[in-house]
């Protein structure tokens, strides 16, 4: 360091955040940091010419009247607002934004010299209270929507203090902008740099909803964003601010019309109809199209924006019939409102397009406007006959079966509609049962973590899925070839249809299409922005309650204040496989159905409905919950999945052991009855028959043979009385005999978990010899074990002590001479050392 020159060593003492303790170094390097021209380089160096002279004044035992002439002399940029600050600082009068010492350190000697150069560059300075240039911008800044006459500082004002007197840039001058977009030019010429961040934040402001007492008009706020937009090439018009305006397009009608006027004009880099069809279809799966507020909205924009989607034209549906159903419209007027928006005639596809929605939970005033608008009756008169509205309740009814959130509305169809009930339990059991041999084996990777069940979808945590799909939107052709297909054929169609055109190849006319269009916009969405459904003044309150530090590193487009309205799915729902319960009850095929599909599915709020104990007690047979089985550890097993937790603690808590369904539902279950005799009636009846529209081409079994270890449900249990004992043909001496070598369900649990953990642990232990052998030599590979492997080894040793305390309890010996340890599985054993022979 002694041996460098003086250039280099003042490189390293520009670089330093402080040099203080490098001058204590050496006597040479003290009186290298004493040079006035080291000195003066230093801030310019560290801190740039804009905020030099500020942070030297801060350093006041370094400031002398020589470095003050160097730093001036080499570019220091010295304002008349630091200046008036510096005097107020320095005479203990008002400065509230610095809490340090800052400029009371300079010596008074130096601060009158500093105060010398300041009147000869700027003369006579104004020190008054409120007279500092800050002061008089803030005014400025409060007076933006007074009127004219009422304003005491005009933009004059705010120019000639940034291009006469070389102010800094407040923190806010993004929002003088967007008052004055004419400042621009002079606060760049002072170093400002417009951040993009700022950008929806200035637009907004623009935009905002004027006092009723300001005379800003429509054409003045476009013309300010035409200007602001001349002058700044990075400064336009994002497609979030854009559909801000329009969410509240009818109160700020101001704002609303200068959007339109910017889009005639062209000096918006997307199209407005396009920006307010994408904002309509946002709709279609959030609960704010149930808010009237919303819908008024809504309807507005559809009305000036008219569009050909059928997913806009559904939207608006439900928006009309949502509030009719809240206002009990009468069907002729929510007819006059739907020819006033274009949208009739309606069809029996619209109407089921509707009831099927998430958030549509009542449908008298559907049907009520479906029996005299839509259609024509067989004797030519118009609205749907009696058959028509069967037949679009059962469609309904089916699909609603899938949407987990519909709760309330299937439980109203059913109370509305008594023959959907033999219907729907037919369906089911036909339709959504889940075989072993079925489901596919975590073996194949992707299609087991990619499986998902129809039923009992947790739509708290994933939403209800895909509702609508693109074939369903689509307008029917011809009413009446429609009405001799199968609506589950057509719903499967429409479902294969839609993976089709996912997974499809775009034609060359689309192609085309998307070229040209992008071509024409010049930007893509993703950097015009995204599409939120907040309303500007949300969004302008929630800017200006973000603290400025804060404000300089957030985009503003992603923090919405409330989220409720974006959710997936209705205010207070009730889940279909909650309702299954209650309609079928817990020992039904129906709730079995729901019951693995929810095990599948991992419905954590589904399935402590089926198994907790509402009344703090253990599990038992008489109480109102579903039976597990062992079947559902079966699947999981073959999907690779771990159990949820609620299997193992309704295990605990006593749940009695089943193999599967077969075990506990009675012989007399009213589902199998109905499915018994529908097939006992097709294979008498001829072929010329037609069968049920809701009816499975092929039929599925439901019964299999029953295996060795379920012949008898009673066997799992130990009889507790004399009559107990004769039925199953016992003395009563040897009743107490054979109780201490019956098993109990938690014990029956571990047999068999035991032999599960046992065969999976196999099938591991061949998969990962065929992986190694597949691999290259001399590579390690590293396979891992499923999760089902994992959480059934450490949940198999806790029920292995929960059953050893209890025997140790009562005082009961091991009832089982069979050996439910896992030997094969190394990593659930502890190894006995041996002793080391030579």
């Amino acid at each position: 360091m002694q041996h460098l020159c003086d250039e280099v060593l003042q490189l390293i003492f520009y670089e330093l955040p402080d040099p203080s303790a490098l001058t204590l170094v050496a006597r040479r390097f003290h009186r290298f940091a004493q040079d006035p021209y080291v000195r003066a380089h230093y801030f310019l160096t560290h801190y740039g010419p804009t905020e030099a002279m500020y942070y030297a004044l801060g350093r006041g035992k370094l400031i002398t009247e020589r470095v003050l002439d160097i730093l001036l002399s080499s570019g220091a940029h010295l304002s008349r607002y630091l200046i008036q600050i510096a005097i107020h600082h320095y005479f203990h009068t008002q400065a509230h934004f610095i809490k340090t010492p800052w400029v009371r350190n300079v010596p008074l000697r130096v601060f009158v010299y500093f105060l010398k150069l300041a009147e000869d560059k700027y003369g006579e300075i104004p020190r008054g209270k409120g007279e500092d240039d800050g002061s008089v911008f803030t005014t400025f800044l409060k007076e933006s929507r007074f009127p004219p006459q009422m304003k005491t500082v005009t933009w004059e004002n705010v120019k000639e203090i940034l291009d006469t007197f070389n102010d800094p840039v407040m923190a806010q001058f993004p929002l003088a902008l967007a008052v004055e977009p004419r400042l621009l030019p002079y606060a760049v010429a002072n170093g400002f740099h417009m951040d993009y961040k700022y950008r929806d934040f200035v637009f907004r402001k623009m935009f905002e909803r004027p006092s009723p007492s300001s005379e800003t008009r429509a054409d003045d706020i476009a013309h300010n964003i035409r200007e602001l937009c001349k002058l700044d090439p990075t400064m336009f018009v994002t497609r979030t601010v854009a559909a801000e305006v329009c969410m509240e397009a009818k109160a700020n009608d101001v704002g609303y019309s200068a959007l339109k006027q910017l889009d005639k004009s062209g000096h918006l880099r997307f199209s407005l109809s396009n920006l307010v069809e994408d904002l309509l279809k946002t709709f279609l799966t959030t609960r704010a199209i149930c808010s009237e507020t919303t819908g008024d909205v809504l309807r507005h924009l559809y009305s000036e924006f008219q569009s050909s989607d059928a997913t806009v034209r559904l939207v608006i549906l439900i928006v009309v019939f949502v509030s009719a159903e809240n206002l009990h419209t009468d069907p002729s007027v929510v007819h006059s409102k739907l020819e006033g928006l274009g949208l009739t005639p309606l069809t029996k596809k619209d109407a089921y397009n509707i009831l099927v929605n998430p958030f549509v939970e009542r449908y008298h005033n559907l049907l009520d406007y479906a029996r005299e608008e839509i259609g024509v009756n067989e004797d030519g008169t118009k609205g749907m006959g009696p058959k028509e509205i069967r037949q679009v309740v059962e469609e309904v009814a089916v699909k609603c079966l899938e949407v987990a959130c519909k709760g309330k509305f299937i439980k109203k169809l059913f109370d509305g509609f008594p023959s959907l009930q033999p219907i729907i339990m037919r369906l089911v059991l036909e339709k959504y049962q889940i075989r072993l041999e079925d489901v596919p084996s975590w073996e194949d990777g992707l299609a087991s973590r990619t499986y998902v069940a129809k039923l009992s979808r947790d739509f708290l945590r994933f939403g209800v899925g895909e509702v609508h799909s693109k074939e369903s939107l689509l307008p029917e052709a011809n009413e009446g070839d429609k009405d001799d297909v199968d609506p589950e054929e057509d719903i499967g169609r429409s479902e294969d249809m839609v993976g089709e055109d996912r997974d499809g190849d775009i034609n060359e006319d689309s192609a085309a299409l998307m070229f040209d269009f992008e071509a024409h916009e010049g930007d893509s969405r993703s950097e015009l922005g995204g599409i939120t459904q907040e309303t500007l003044t949300t969004m302008i309150r929630h800017d200006e309650a973000t603290p400025i530090r804060l404000r300089r590193r957030l985009m503003y487009s992603a923090a919405p204040f409330d989220l409720s309205g974006k959710l997936h799915y209705p205010h207070d729902p009730v889940h279909v496989g909650k309702w299954a319960k209650t309609q079928f009850g817990v020992k039904s095929s129906i709730t079995a159905i729901y019951m693995t599909h929810a095990v599948v599915n991992d419905n954590s709020h589904l399935l402590h409905t089926y198994t907790m104990a509402t009344d703090k007690t253990f599990f038992n047979p008489s109480s109102h919950h579903v039976p597990i089985t062992f079947k559902h550890f079966q699947i999981l097993a073959r999907l690779g999945r771990a159990p949820n937790f609620y299997l193992f603690h309704g295990i605990e808590a006593g749940a009695e052991f089943y193999m599967d369904e077969d075990d506990y539902i009675a012989n007399n279950d009213q589902a199998r009855k109905l499915l018994s005799n529908t097939k006992i009636k097709k294979e008498s009846t001829s072929d010329d028959v037609p069968h049920s529209p809701l009816a499975s081409p092929v039929p599925r079994s439901h019964k299999r043979l029953r295996r060795s270890a379920t012949n008898n449900i009673r066997s799992y249990a130990i009889p507790d009385s004399d009559d107990d004992a004769i039925m199953y043909g016992e003395h009563i001496e040897d009743r107490y005999e054979k109780k201490k070598f019956r098993a109990s369900s938690l014990q029956l649990w571990i047999k068999h978990l035991a032999e599960l953990l046992k065969a999976e642990q196999r099938k591991y232990n061949e998969h990962k010899r065929r992986q190694e052998k597949a691999a290259k030599p001399g590579t390690k590979i590293r396979v891992g074990k499923t999760s089902f492997l994992k959480s059934l080894g450490t949940n198999l040793r806790t029920l292995r002590k929960i059953d050893a305390e209890k025997r140790q309890k009562y005082n009961e010996p091991d009832p089982t001479t069979e050996d439910y340890s896992d030997d094969d599985d190394k990593e659930y054993t502890t190894r006995s050392k041996k002793r080391r022979t030579t």
